[in-house]
């Protein structure tokens, strides 16, 4: 789907959908689990989608009135074949939980083949199992997860150790998980258990050591908090809309999110944060550029450069490796949706330097296959002399399926181009 964006202005009140990082991790801890669970507040997307289906071979899942009823099943299907679409997190989840459970094989589409997998591929490959080649699909996993400490490096992805934390549980045996090196995207691993103290297992945290000890055992009911990382796009858009008028409710204020950070990244730019039992509002002029340290927010980057072009001055970003094995390589097309708008920015292999004109020209993006660059393009339009359009806008539904129905709802104009329908 291709579609033309334009409009200067958001107002009403937009509720954040479920966070995907808690829908996940709920599902997998319910799917486990020695009873049924319901859990309230969910909105689904392809991501979501990926780990229900991969999920169906130990669980029965339905969705009704936004709530999943996972219910345990006592025999389960032996050498699942999983398909985890282009969802990461689903892949990487839940590598460590079928080696854990027997073995079972893995297919995907778009990038996944080449997302990282190294540690993770090498531990379980030194502590039991056997695994086909990296890189490529199917991905097949037999035998099953061995030891009861597992050491594993922490720069790469936090994915793999909370893949690890989800997968202890069903090892019938204390588990010691030890991070080595630097954590990246720590606020992952503290969502991560949570979920596991929810379902009642029983996390001790020591430095850069996680104990972890019992079954998963199911809450009954569960609510899904609101999604950080999808609310930046309307924070800031409420922050660069000409009127101002956007209230975005729906979110824990206390949350475990590192994604939460944008609400100080605004502030540090000098927009007024105003944030009640009613919602959250931004006002105010922004005031000075920023620089952003990527390595616990890496999903906000895209976003965060769309804000940074509507301030004067130049904003850097920086440990921003990573981004290069996301949906896209994301420091590469955000510089490229940046450009294709007018805007000046540099990448290095690191960091991502953008020199604010306080607005862009306008023009046309790629979205990449990537759901943070379609929407990221669309707040960006807020700000554009001239309409933006975006190629393979339907991108955005990997994570919010109705994310331009609910642009157009709050004042855009959003237009499908050669007769298709959003």
């Amino acid at each position: 789907m291709n579609v033309t964006v334009s409009g200067k202005t958001l107002s009403g009140t937009v509720t954040a959908i479920a966070s995907k990082s808690a829908v996940h991790r709920l599902l997998i801890c319910a799917a486990f689990s020695n009873a049924p669970t319901v859990i309230e507040n969910v909105t689904t997307s392809q991501d979501i989608e990926a780990t229900i289906r991969c999920l169906q071979h130990v669980a029965d899942i339905t969705l009704k009135n936004n709530r999943l009823f996972v219910t345990p099943r006592q025999k389960r299907e032996q050498s699942p074949l999983l398909n985890c679409g282009e969802s990461g997190s689903t892949l990487r989840f839940l590598l460590p939980v079928i080696a854990a459970t027997g073995g079972g094989s893995f297919v995907g589409h778009g990038r996944l083949a080449e997302r990282p997998l190294s540690p993770l591929y090498e531990l379980l490959a030194e502590n039991g199992c056997r695994l086909s080649k990296a890189g490529e699909f199917p991905l097949t996993v037999s035998g099953t997860l061995q030891g009861d400490t597992f050491a594993i490096d922490g720069g790469v992805s936090s994915q793999f150790i909370s893949g690890l934390l989800l997968a202890a549980p069903l090892l019938n045996r204390q588990v010691r998980i030890v991070v080595t090196g630097k954590t990246e995207s720590a606020p992952y691993i503290r969502l991560t258990v949570e979920a596991l103290r929810c379902f009642g297992v029983t996390v001790e945290e020591k430095e850069n050591t996680f104990l972890v000890q019992g079954r998963y055992t199911s809450p009954g009911t569960v609510t899904a908090e609101g999604d950080w990382s999808n609310a930046a796009f309307w924070l800031v858009g409420a922050a660069i809309s000409h009127s101002k008028k956007l209230t975005v409710t729906g979110l824990k204020s206390d949350s475990l999110q590192g994604d939460r950070h944008i609400l100080t990244l605004l502030q540090q730019a000098g927009f007024t944060v105003n944030q009640t039992e009613n919602g959250i509002t931004v006002d105010g002029v922004a005031k000075k550029p920023l620089c952003i340290d990527a390595a616990d927010i890496p999903d906000m980057v895209p976003i965060a450069a769309v804000l940074a072009a509507s301030l004067h001055g130049k904003t850097k970003i920086i440990n921003a490796r990573r981004l290069a094995y996301k949906e896209s390589n994301r420091l590469q097309s955000v510089h490229q949706m940046l450009t294709a708008l007018g805007g000046t920015a540099t990448v290095t292999a690191d960091s991502l330097t953008i020199d604010g004109k306080g607005g862009l020209r306008g023009g046309t993006v790629d979205a990449c296959n990537d759901h943070r660059i379609a929407m990221s393009a669309a707040i960006a339009s807020l700000i554009c002399e001239k309409d933006v359009t975006i190629l393979g806008a339907n991108a955005a539904d990997k994570s919010y399926p109705d994310f331009f129905q609910k642009l157009e709802q709050k004042g855009m104009s959003v237009c499908p181009l050669s007769g298709e329908t959003i």
